[in-house]
């Protein structure tokens, strides 16, 4: 039986994949390390509303 997924669920699974070439993109450029901060850092930036501001504020560097 195949189901039929709604357009936001087809919208959140291409991003799903997007997520997931960009990460093996950064694992295989810069480490897992790199990778792993890098998307925490975005969830961070998420987290704090900063993504809300449409692109102005850039994630900091620790």
């Amino acid at each position: 039986m195949q189901i039929e997924l709604s357009e936001e669920e087809k919208s959140k699974d291409a991003f799903f994949e997007r997520i997931a070439r960009l990460s093996q993109e950064m694992v295989a450029a810069h480490g897992r390390e790199f990778s792993m901060g890098a998307l925490v850092l975005g969830a961070r930036w998420i987290a704090e509303g900063k993504a809300d501001s449409g692109g102005k504020a850039a994630p900091q560097r620790m």
